[in-house]
């Protein structure tokens, strides 16, 4: 199969940017053609914010160089998988210009919300979902902008009236719980078909006998990294290593400089397989985050190594973390709460040792580059299936 993969990399490469990575990889182990038409978001530097806004609307140079690679390739489909900001939603009607099904994974609630994270003010918020989101404009909730905000709503109210989401013909949501928001918010469920992200290559269960627990992830405060401190004021003995930078890491380690804090270690940013060892020797991964998340890549690598985690019961991690099972849950924000559960855990050996085995299963049966590219050749197929039928 020919597959045209879109992408725009952001300018500090997170989740999204590993998944199309290794997704382009997997396809070509599997020996399909594959081409790339990506772009990176380092290159809105310097350029005027008028043409920022215009980019982010409707990028014609990206329309006409998509339509032209198509062309040259000849897709079966392409594949999108991140358009903001520099490619933008044009992508989509390039594709249909010239005639070629279209998947896009839905790695984030962009089309719903306009920080596409539905989270405002250290809360979950829904205040935009379903409606055109003039509410986070109001707010500011891009980049605490209010004109900022104004140029991501403005691109998800024109690309709504341009009928640019009626063109794709699948969409790929990453957990059920992320289908049902993205059907509140006027998707057809009839396109939005379930597949996660996976873990390639296969790092390997280790034994866990660091002794310690471990968090990995963005120092912001969605991630819920200010209840993840507040925990730990309150556990004495067990070593935390946080991996990790972004906007609240001076302020973490000004907390963990200050005292009250024993044990904490600020490890900053590090190379993935230096991370893939930490989780490995980690007694168990602590995921705090207060917002929806998506599918976090960090929860599928933890039970790749048979790590057990204790997850904030909100939104998909409700369902990925299986209580009792793969990890356990607390209640989101509450410090007290995540505290007792990870003494609880790491002073139960025998169910630690139970749970990191059904962790390690939980990924060898949902999270393997086979299991995914069998689900990723069901939805292939049936958008091929879509565009024959809407040709004929």
């Amino acid at each position: 199969m020919r597959i045209l993969l879109v992408h725009s990399f952001y300018q500090q490469t997170g989740g999204e940017d590993r998944v199309f990575a290794i997704e382009v990889t997997l396809l070509r182990e599997k020996e399909h053609e594959v081409a790339e038409f990506t772009s990176r978001n380092h290159e809105l530097e310097g350029m005027p914010p008028w043409r920022q806004g215009l980019v982010t609307l409707w990028n014609q140079g990206a329309y006409r160089r998509v339509r032209e690679a198509i062309r040259q390739r000849r897709p079966d489909l392409v594949h999108v998988h991140n358009t903001f900001p520099l490619a933008s939603p044009a992508v989509i009607h390039a594709a249909k210009a010239e005639g070629v099904p279209v998947v896009m994974t839905l790695h984030n609630y962009r089309l719903l919300c306009v920080n596409a994270l539905f989270f405002r003010e250290g809360r979950v918020c829904e205040d935009c979902l379903g409606r055109l989101p003039w509410r986070g404009v109001v707010h500011g909730c891009y980049r605490d902008s209010r004109l900022a905000s104004l140029g991501v709503a403005s691109m998800l109210a024109l690309h709504r009236a341009l009928g640019t989401w009626n063109l794709v013909d699948r969409f790929i949501a990453l957990t059920e719980f992320a289908r049902q928001k993205f059907v509140e918010g006027g998707l057809p469920a009839e396109k939005i078909v379930v597949k996660p992200n996976f873990v390639h290559p296969d790092p390997g269960p280790g034994e866990g006998k660091g002794g310690y627990a471990l968090f990995v992830g963005r120092l912001s405060p969605e991630k819920g990294v200010r209840t993840l401190l507040r925990a730990w004021e309150r556990l004495k003995g067990i070593p935390l290593k946080i991996v990790g930078d972004g906007p609240l890491q001076a302020e973490m380690e000004d907390l963990v400089r200050g005292g009250g804090l024993e044990g904490v270690e600020m490890l900053g940013r590090r190379p993935r397989e230096e991370v893939l060892g930490l989780m490995r020797e980690a007694g168990v991964l602590v995921f705090p985050s207060e917002c929806y998340e998506n599918f976090p890549m960090t929860v599928a690598e933890a039970f790749a190594c048979g790590l057990p985690v204790v997850a904030s019961r909100l939104g998909a991690m409700a369902g990925i973390v299986e209580d009792g099972r793969t990890g356990l849950h607390f209640r989101p924000g509450d410090p007290e709460d995540l505290a007792a559960k990870v003494e609880w855990l790491l002073d139960h050996p025998v169910e630690l040792a139970r749970m990191r085995r059904e962790a390690r299963a939980e990924y060898e049966a949902k999270y393997t580059a086979e299991r995914n590219y069998q689900l990723l050749m069901e939805i292939y197929g049936q958008a091929l299936e879509a565009g024959h039928r809407r040709r004929g």
